[in-house]
């Protein structure tokens, strides 16, 4: 028997109808559900897909000489990078970096050093392709951005240096961090903030840190008040919101404020740029350094060596040819000369022995010894620089015409002991905690010294060499200065500091001068003044400072006070010295003597203080001094001491400084 269909159609047509209007009905609750429930939740993950946050590298904080001159700024920097993630495989990227290579000067081995990058780096992260562009090369590079796939041309900010070479040394430089320097900041960052490296917290900061230094815009300093205050000169890091189109490229930058970063702290030297730049100029093609100090505040005016680098080329990369040639200059311009060089003190350190001889009661103020221009001590002759000797002399005319016999007899008199603990009082044998990179203590020897350096112990001849400034004694020019410094001053002298604001820095750990009498130093300092204003002083010639009487009051016809000094690099032998020892002018520059002189003025009341060491100058009377007397008469014609530092309109925060890099 047939079934009838016809009965059964329409509970099956009304099924179906039941069905369709529940699944419609379905969606129109998650429709509405979506639009008027959730619609502002999807439009912000909408936003999200097409807005991206970049990290934002922090302003880095100006660094200011006392007069409120820049002398580490930051410049507007045009610049190109290449993010691998956006311009698809490694092929794909070389493909780019060809058309790069077309647009821009781009080297074979940079060219290279990017497709490494893409390599072995994170894909998301940017590679910089170059910088420090100019405008033709920018907009050329704009022009093409569509045909670029991953490329984005920016604008960002770039460290400049000003005054050039005249700061390498002292200010420093920043460069692109290595893995060595990201991982000196990360522990710098968590030890400012007491941070453990294992905890979540410290681990997330590691992590944002590690991307904030590859960030093709940031830095790093890499040496002097750069790399000591990198903490605080950086500032924090922030975000930037950028819109991007569906391929990722960056069409638009939108506004930014809420999620900025902090700038870095602004910082004040006590150091005078204009002085700096006179004495780099003073010195001329001669290699050496320069040190200038305010009796009364320690403030240093004055922090040069020469020659240096312009610090500029080392902030997008030096070329590896220009750095192999700056190290093989035997005038080693990379060297701190005035921090980290040291030097025999020759004879600037006779006004030391003389203290020591006259506090130690070993001879009195008018003892004397006559010179014949060598004396006999322990199986040989000891020689005076003047063959012909100087007859009869005590030690005020000793330091005039600095009488290497007379100052081998109050050396041995006093004894190395004496000696020793004399010069400690003078500021040597100590490395100063300035506020930059490096520095160097020098050696003051005694018996303790030469044991534990040498295991053996001292003999008394070596008592005589220390006695003129030579054998196993040596200074830094800093040092020198600071003997300068605490002669002219006393007591009273300041503690050199470099740092006027923005900065802290560890507390100095040498005691001021004490235990030396008042007589003693009016009869250093009178020896001192005969050198350069009594006839027969070595420098005599350069101890007027103002001969046309053109500086201001209180400084008018204004002289200094000095010691000269001759330091031996090389030993003259017996067979030498009988057949005539040779001239500097007959050696290699390297085998020649250095020259030195230290000097305050005014000699009646010591305002400044200075050192100068020249490399190989030969002469210290002759060399030395009359850069010293210019130098001097630069400074008190300026009179930086007497004008507060500059202060900045962002007020500086005394950021601790993060120490030594590695």
């Amino acid at each position: 028997m047939s079934r009838d269909w016809s009965r059964n159609f329409p509970s099956r047509r009304n099924i179906f109808l039941i069905g369709g209007g529940v699944m419609w009905g379905a969606l129109t609750v998650r429709l509405a559900e979506l639009q008027l429930l959730r619609g502002r939740e999807f439009e912000t993950k909408a936003t999200e897909n097409r807005i991206r946050l970049d990290p934002a590298p922090p302003h880095r904080g100006t660094i200011y000489d006392r007069a409120g001159r820049i002398l580490a700024g930051n410049k507007r920097n045009f610049y190109v990078t290449l993010r691998p993630e956006l311009a698809g495989s490694l092929q794909d990227v070389a493909k780019v970096v060809d058309q790069l290579g077309r647009l821009l000067p781009i080297s074979e081995s940079k060219k290279r050093t990017i497709l490494q990058d893409a390599q072995t780096r994170a894909r998301f992260l940017d590679i910089l392709v170059a910088d420090d562009l100019t405008w033709e090369d920018f907009a050329r590079i704009n022009v093409m951005a569509p045909e670029l796939a991953g490329v984005t041309a920016e604008v960002g900010e770039l460290r400049s240096y000003p005054y050039y070479a005249a700061f390498y040394h002292t200010v420093g430089y920043v460069q692109r961090a290595n893995d060595k320097d990201v991982t000196r900041m990360i522990q710098a960052d968590l030890d400012s903030i007491g941070e453990q490296p294992d905890t979540p917290a410290g681990q997330a900061r590691a992590r944002a840190i590690r991307r904030l230094y590859k960030h093709p815009q940031m830095r790093v300093g890499k040496q002097g008040v750069e790399a000591f205050a990198e903490i605080g000169l950086k500032g924090e890091p922030g975000k930037t919101r950028v819109l991007v189109n569906a391929s990722g490229r960056v069409i638009d930058r939108l506004p930014s404020d809420d999620i900025s970063g902090r700038p870095g702290d602004d910082m004040v030297l006590t150091i005078d740029a204009e002085l700096q730049n006179f004495a780099i100029q003073r010195f001329g093609t001669e290699s050496g350094s320069c040190v200038v100090m305010d009796v009364q505040s320690g403030e240093i005016i004055v922090m040069m060596s020469t020659p240096a680098p312009d610090p500029n080329q080392f902030v997008s990369g030096i070329s590896q040819t220009a750095y192999d040639q700056l190290l093989k200059d035997e005038k080693n311009p990379l060297y701190h000369k005035a921090y980290d060089g040291t030097y025999p003190p020759g004879s600037t350190f006779k006004v030391v022995v003389g203290a020591a001889a006259l506090e130690s009661g070993a001879v009195d103020p008018d003892f004397s010894v006559r010179c014949t221009g060598r004396t006999w001590f322990g199986g040989r002759f000891f020689h005076c620089w003047e063959k012909r000797g100087h007859g009869t002399v005590n030690l005020h005319t000793a330091l005039q015409k600095s009488c290497d016999i007379y100052f081998y007899e109050a050396a041995r008199r006093a004894g190395i002991e004496n000696v020793a603990a004399m010069a400690r009082k003078f500021g040597l044998g100590h490395r100063y905690e300035l506020g930059l990179t490096g520095g160097k203590a020098g050696v003051v020897p005694n018996d303790a010294w030469k044991r534990s350096n040498m295991n053996e112990q001292w003999f008394e001849g070596e008592t005589l060499s220390v006695g003129i400034g030579q054998g196993y004694m040596s200074a830094t020019p800093l040092q020198l200065a600071v003997m300068a410094a605490r002669v002219a001053g006393g007591p009273g002298a300041g503690n050199s500091r470099l740092i006027a604001s923005g900065a802290k820095v560890a507390d100095q750990t040498i005691a001021p001068l004490e235990g030396v009498s008042e007589d003693t130093m009016q009869r250093l300092r009178a020896g001192m003044f005969a050198v350069t204003s009594e006839a027969g002083g070595t420098a005599v010639r350069a101890g007027d400072l103002d001969p046309q009487g053109l500086l201001p009051a209180p400084f008018t016809h204004a002289r200094m006070a000095g010691k000269s000094g001759t330091a031996q690099v090389r030993v003259i032998s017996a067979a030498e010295r009988a057949s005539g020892v040779i001239s500097n002018a007959d050696l290699a520059w390297r085998l020649r003597d250095h020259a030195l002189f230290v000097a305050f003025a005014p000699a009646e009341a010591p305002r400044y203080a200075c050192a100068v060491v020249v490399e190989h100058g030969d002469s210290g009377s002759r060399v030395a001094a009359p850069i010293v007397r210019d130098v001097l008469a630069a400074t008190l014609k300026a009179d930086p001491g007497s004008k507060p530092a500059y202060s900045p309109a962002r007020q500086v925060a005394s950021a601790p400084g993060d120490g030594e890099p590695t």
